[in-house]
């Protein structure tokens, strides 16, 4: 049995985990900013939980591609006062965020998981981590948000991404982060294209046992990948393209997928886990 150290929580990762998203950002490529108000991301935090939500996931910037900087002032403003009403919720809370300054500000508060597209490469973050209980997800991706998908190049992806990440593991390790706090994520769509991200579903048993066995979590919901795949570009309409998907990263390995629709997925990997264990 896989057990994740979480924060106030331990995570039974024996069946796969659906992390539900929490966009506080005006321009989310898959909502267009309908949870950025307080009030509103309270409630949907609370529906996503009633549908199944293992986990909810608050982001403050948005790492689309071509995304416009924030500053983590205003990453804080968004995010900030949100943990502090949702401390009751009784799940895990991620924070979605890749600045340290925003980590510090926000693990008092109570975070139990660190979900860092950067993988902690901010100065001072893996220390940071290091004297806290959060669970930390380590992505990898190529580039910033502005310029990551404008030449996206590998010799082997499957590879490069696996060694990425058994650095940073490595490096966690050193500073102090027991392995029972860590996940791994591969970053579908964070400097990769189309064929990159079919190679890396594809390659996700690989990338674990590069990894050593670290969890992975996998985040493919509504992504472009699957508008490209289904000819769909309206990202709210990729609802079977993203629970197909999620079904087939669990089927690869994945430990918890991170969803916008959590009840579609849940049911499916409800039958999922029914048919396994008949």
């Amino acid at each position: 049995m896989t057990i994740l150290h979480c924060g106030r929580f331990r995570l039974d990762l024996s069946r796969p985990l659906v992390m539900g998203i929490l966009n506080m950002t005006p321009d989310s490529f898959s909502d267009g900013g309908r949870h950025a108000g307080i009030e509103q991301a309270l409630q949907h935090a609370r529906e996503m939980v009633a549908e199944g939500a293992d986990i909810i996931d608050i982001g403050g910037e948005s790492t689309r591609p071509n995304a416009p900087l924030v500053s983590p002032e205003q990453e804080m403003e968004r995010v900030l006062p949100l943990l502090e009403r949702l401390q009751d919720l009784g799940v895990p809370l991620s924070l979605d965020t890749r600045r340290r300054a925003v980590m510090a500000a926000a693990l008092p508060i109570g975070v139990d998981l660190i979900n860092d597209v950067s993988a902690l490469e901010d100065e001072g973050a893996l220390a940071l981590l290091a004297g806290s209980t959060a669970a930390i997800c380590l992505m990898h991706k190529q580039g910033n948000p502005d310029t990551m998908q404008l030449r996206p190049d590998y010799r082997n992806v499957v590879d490069e991404v696996g060694a990425y990440l058994a650095r940073r593991v490595a490096l966690c390790e050193e500073g102090g982060i027991a392995r029972a706090r860590l996940l791994i994520d591969p970053g579908f769509g964070f400097g990769k294209t189309l064929e990159h991200n079919l190679q890396l579903l594809r390659g996700l048993p690989e990338l674990a046992r590069a990894a050593g066995g670290i969890p992975l979590l996998v985040g493919l919901s509504r992504k472009t990948m699957l508008g490209a795949v289904c000819d769909e570009d309206v990202p709210s309409e990729r609802l079977g393209a993203s629970v197909a998907a999620a079904l087939e990263a669990v089927r690869r390995g994945a430990h918890i997928v991170r969803v916008h629709d959590v009840k579609a997925t849940r049911q499916a990997l409800q039958l999922w886990n029914a048919v396994k264990s008949a």
